[in-house]
């Protein structure tokens, strides 16, 4: 089986996220970023099917230099091989201008599978799964609690989650799978995993090198893009009713005039 799986950096889940006062993209560099969480549930699903079935897993990931950091734990995680496309060009790419071009990268890599998250923390899209699988041609298994792969018979089948329990999906190979967290545990890199992870191949690619032109990246053709912010206000203090006799009437007055009543 080969096997690629999608990873993203975003920042911190408990940081305060801002936006870049220059162009209004997603300030990366006043925060922490980590491995999107999602993620380590498609790396963990990938290399169970791996043990089971054999083959490799290729992690891709698109990101700036500092990316290279969720690349090296998917591989301490135990995934065989990364490929790392990272350009000034791809700066403030949207979903659409993303998926365009980890398409490209994942097609050379003829995979039998390809897994993603169901959505990233940052922008919690959740349509990047469903943006690959039609650039690539492939089918698309959403929301799967539980993966069953026959390479012998070249199909997929997949507990798809629902409100009320879950369907049964299935569809030939190659196919797009995304994942939720009740998938699995996710294993904590060993200390031997991250020490192989410095040794593992780590393909380093930009934007030409991909098969793209800049001018189909990047903020300045982005077809989607912030075009004024401001920071949340301050929350402010509550009203305190103090009873006198008259609370009830007070309460109901303050709900009138918040047109809740």
């Amino acid at each position: 089986m080969n096997i690629v799986v999608t990873v993203k950096q975003v920042p911190d889940t408990w940081a305060e996220k801002k936006l870049d006062a220059s162009d209004r993209t997603t300030d990366r560099k006043s925060v922490d970023n980590v491995m999107n969480e999602m993620d380590e549930y498609g790396v963990e699903e990938a290399l169970r099917i791996k043990e089971a079935h054999g083959g490799e897993v290729t992690v891709v990931t698109m990101g700036p230099q500092k990316a290279v950091e969720t690349i090296r734990k998917a591989l301490s995680m135990g995934a065989d091989k990364a490929v790392h496309l990272t350009d000034d060009a791809l700066h403030g790419s949207d979903a659409l201008q993303t998926s365009k071009a980890l398409a490209k990268v994942i097609a050379t890599l003829s995979p039998d599978l390809v897994i993603t998250a169901t959505e990233a923390s940052d922008a919690r899209g959740g349509v990047m799964g469903a943006l690959l699988a039609e650039r690539l041609g492939l089918p698309q298994l959403t929301l799967a609690r539980k993966v069953t792969v026959d390479p012998a018979a070249g199909t997929v089948q997949i507990e798809r989650q629902a409100d009320n329990g879950y369907a049964l999906v299935e569809a030939s190979l190659p196919a797009v799978v995304g994942v939720v967290e009740k998938i699995n545990e996710p294993r904590y890199p060993s200390f031997k995993g991250i020490m192989a992870a410095k040794k593992k191949p780590l393909t380093t690619l930009g934007v030409g090198e991909a098969g793209l032109d800049a001018s189909e990246v990047g903020l300045a053709s982005a077809g989607s893009k912030v075009d004024d912010a401001e920071p949340r206000p301050p929350r402010q203090s509550g009203t305190i009713v103090k009873d006198e006799g008259d609370g009830g009437a007070k309460i109901a007055e303050f709900l009138a005039t918040q047109k809740l009543i």
